[in-house]
């Protein structure tokens, strides 16, 4: 098998594990999302510790979906390496 061959393998391997990490960041970042707007909802109506607890959870949030841009923007880029790697094949 060529290099070239091996590398494809491997970069589609990364692409879809990337794609698998990607998805349980997003089914993640949804229970943060839906925890903090219960959170920011109690701040309203609460008191100091209900305010702290709702700056967490906002934390948390922006968190995963920093991890969850940065995942993208990786898988964005082996994308484009392997499509880069494929014209390169002989038809």
């Amino acid at each position: 098998m060529k290099r070239v061959h091996r590398r494809l393998f491997r970069l589609n391997d990364q692409i879809d594990s990337i794609g698998r990490e990607l998805r349980l960041v997003n089914a993640e970042l949804s229970n943060h999302r839906s925890i903090n707007d219960d959170a920011q909802t109690d701040a309203v109506t609460g008191n100091y510790i209900d305010r702290e607890e709702a700056g967490r959870t906002a934390g948390d949030v922006r968190r995963f979906e920093r991890t969850a841009f940065y995942l993208r923007v990786r898988r964005a880029k082996l994308v484009k390496t392997r499509d880069r790697l494929l014209a390169r094949l002989p038809d």
